[in-house]
């Protein structure tokens, strides 16, 4: 069979690589003879795949050496669970030492997923953070390259990965959104996205439209070697700066939008295009009679910065303000519900278009102005009960407002401030990935109330055809499928479970105790390192939580070359 004369998207994980790299390079890494498989499958009644789905080799592509990782969307929807997720975080950690040692290797990530495997949920969520803090800090020394050939394309936590992407290729038949069309439909109703228009998913969210409106860099035919030679392209040109760093530029596009208008693909695109020229001013909503609910990151905000106002004025959802923490300035940030939000799918306190951008504003300008200084630390409130489902928000690119904010955190984090995400409330999905998760390290309030998760039980059971009785069964056998926050702390990434605080209506004396666990977690923080190992070797990820994890990762570095 000769590879190169099919199209990438009609071939599995294996094949793609094979047809990408050079001929008699392929290397793989845990091929399916190591039997490196996921643990949570079986006892969920799901039978595992040897390679749990994704393909990891070295080779070379025009000469240079090169790492392809491949996602087969054929099994699991392409979902990335723990040892999926681990081969390919593993694999761009092993890649960044390489290339900070003077071993160019160049990276390319085939996307065809859906994000989270939800039979896996924490799991999935754990090891995007992990991928997305090693693309932020691998694209310093060399271009990161992503394709979108088609298929699955790419949804959820790992469309955020490839907003991060320092290029990006895709294919007519792509599709990259945060949130999948079915999930859209079962959050927001039929009317806000129906599920079964083909032209108005692939007008929103398709190959054609993410390139025509710059979400994307390259529009190629479904062709090895088109893409091949797309990829030997964006090597060898010098990089300017990636989209999830330029924030002013895409927050002032978003404040333009006017979410009351109806918005065409052509519409958007000729927008996004100008720039905003002629866009409608962002002002603030009319004035209604709906009372702000009780917020616990607002309540927590308040708080511990001795109730300072806001910075973020144009932006009421998202708060921010520098207030004293122990001896020293810290920068504290929350995004909270607004029922004025101008975005209606923005209410309760999800993260949305403005927000992912805000966060990245803000945390952007804390590292600008600590410059020739100490970095000051910055503490993630979180209480967010999950990302806007909309259709304005996946036309106007929402993956990318969050991989905006996933790159401000970590490029803050690996440049010496200590970040610090407190738990309050809810984290769930992609609000979480975006605000909090890059954190160095993550503390929680002991409390019922207090939930993290990958996703919605009402989409997460629709998605996984369960009803949402057998997905709570099954967090019997797999604690990661579970939302409270001691299956969570189980798995190893919090650092500190912080109990006896009244997470509504703390007291003063509870105020402190916890403002004393964050200066704490700053000096052990500014003791370690600017990674996230510490979520590996954690007492609870050694003793079991991240046992797949780790057990990758060594053997990873035991085969590459």
């Amino acid at each position: 069979m000769n590879l190169l004369k099919l199209s990438l998207a009609e071939l599995n994980a294996r094949e793609r690589v094979q047809a990408l790299l050079d001929e008699g390079t392929f290397h793989e890494l845990l091929d399916p003879f190591q039997r490196v498989k996921s643990p949570h499958l079986e006892p969920q009644g799901i039978i595992p795949q040897n390679d749990d789905g994704v393909v990891i080799a070295q080779g070379e592509i025009d000469g240079k050496r090169t790492l392809v990782i491949s996602i087969e969307g054929a099994f699991q929807g392409g979902g990335i669970g723990e040892v999926s997720g681990s081969k390919i975080a593993g694999a761009l950690e092993l890649a960044i030492k390489d290339n900070q040692e003077g071993r160019t290797i160049y990276p390319v990530i085939l996307f065809d997923t859906g994000g989270v495997r939800l039979q896996e949920a924490n799991y999935g969520l754990m090891s995007i953070a992990e991928i997305g803090s090693a693309i932020v800090e691998l694209r310093d020394s060399v271009p990161v390259i992503g394709v979108i050939p088609g298929k699955v394309g790419c949804f959820g936590g790992m469309s955020i990965t490839a907003g991060l992407c320092s290029k990006l290729i895709m294919t007519r038949e792509g599709r990259l959104g945060l949130n999948g069309p079915e999930v859209i439909e079962q959050e927001a109703g039929l009317e806000e996205f129906d599920s079964t228009d083909r032209p108005l998913i692939w007008g929103t969210i398709g190959g054609e439209q993410r390139v025509a409106t710059g979400f994307a860099d390259m529009m190629a035919d479904d062709d090895v070697e088109i893409i091949k030679d797309g990829i030997v392209s964006f090597m060898q040109r010098a990089e300017g700066k990636p989209r999830s760093a330029q924030v002013e530029k895409y927050l002032s596009l978003i404040k333009g939008v006017d979410p009351t208008a109806e918005w065409s693909p052509a519409s958007a695109r000729d927008f996004i295009n100008q720039q905003g020229s002629g866009s409608p001013s962002f002002e603030p909503a009319p004035s209604s009679s709906e009372e702000e609910k009780p917020s616990r990151g607002r309540t927590w905000f308040q708080a511990l910065t001795d109730n300072q106002p806001s910075l973020s004025e144009d932006v009421p959802s998202v708060l921010c303000a520098d207030a004293k923490l122990g001896n020293e300035t810290a920068r504290f940030l929350s995004i909270v519900p607004d029922v004025h939000h101008r975005f209606p799918r923005v209410l309760h306190g999800e993260v949305g278009l403005l927000e992912g951008w805000s966060i990245a504003r803000y945390v952007r300008e804390s590292m600008e102005a600590d410059q020739g200084g100490t970095p000051r630390p910055i503490v993630a409130i979180i209480d967010v009960p999950s990302q806007a489902y909309g259709h304005k928000e996946e036309l106007f690119a929402i993956h990318q407002a969050c991989a905006a904010a996933v790159n401000a955190y970590a490029s803050a984090r690996l440049n010496g401030h200590p970040v610090i995400a407190l738990i309050v409330g809810n984290a769930i999905s992609g609000a979480f990935l975006s605000h909090g998760f890059q954190a160095n390290r993550i503390l929680a309030l002991d409390d019922v109330g207090v939930n993290v998760h990958a996703m919605s039980k009402q989409s997460a059971a629709r998605v996984t055809r369960r009803t949402i009785e057998e997905l709570e069964e099954a967090t019997k056998k797999v604690p990661a499928m579970a939302y409270d926050i001691h299956s969570f702390n189980s798995l190893g990434a919090l650092s500190s479970l912080i109990s006896g605080i009244d997470a509504d209506s703390p007291s003063q004396e509870e105020v402190e105790a916890v403002r004393k666990k964050l200066e704490e977690t700053v000096e052990d923080i500014r003791e370690g390192g600017p990674d996230l190992k510490n979520r590996l070797i954690s007492e609870n990820a050694v003793n079991g939580g991240r046992k797949a994890s780790i057990k990758v990762r060594k053997k990873l570095a035991e085969q590459w070359k």
